[in-house]
């Protein structure tokens, strides 16, 4: 069964300015470390923005942040909606390449994480959310995130990877 990790929306417009407030860097070390080590097995790692509201006077802002290992194999795909699933390919994509097992990461915990895991749920993905690789500006979203969630660490996905 092939893996596919989704990072989702770690951009500069919502991080930038609340990075050590956020523990970005300590996230960003989780999900760099996975992302090299499903690379490395030749699994899927899709990177998502979220573009929602954004014209040219903010294009820049858009931009993932530089934590983020984003390798030259690596899908990168758009968002207008907070269910990463919503009118985008992300389903066919991660179907045509025969992903069973999604694992989602990234900001924020509350919303657009919460609400692609429950879209990868209702498309039939078996999904995890990555411990230790979620973010957000409400200091109880993650452990209420983590709360009924089907959760995934680094030690498991090394162990299913080799």
């Amino acid at each position: 069964m092939k893996i596919g990790l989704l990072v989702i929306d770690m951009q500069q417009i919502f991080l930038d300015g609340q990075k050590e407030a956020l523990h970005v860097a300590e996230a960003c070390e989780y999900i760099n470390y996975v992302a090299d080590l499903l690379r490395s097995k030749d699994h899927l790692v899709i990177h998502i923005q979220d573009t929602e509201g954004a014209d040219e006077t903010n294009a820049d802002l858009l931009a993932f942040i530089p934590e983020i290992k984003v390798a030259p194999q690596d899908i990168c795909m758009t968002k207008e909606y907070s269910n990463a699933f919503w009118k985008t390919e992300l389903e066919q994509i991660l179907t045509s390449n025969g992903v069973g097992l999604v694992m989602i990461a990234g900001f924020a915990a509350e919303h657009c994480v919460l609400f692609t895991y429950n879209g990868a749920i209702e498309r039939g993905f078996t999904t995890v959310i990555l411990q230790n690789g979620i973010l957000s500006t409400k200091s109880d979203a993650i452990t209420q995130t983590y709360r009924d969630r089907n959760l995934i660490s680094h030690p498991v996905i090394k162990y299913l990877v080799t």
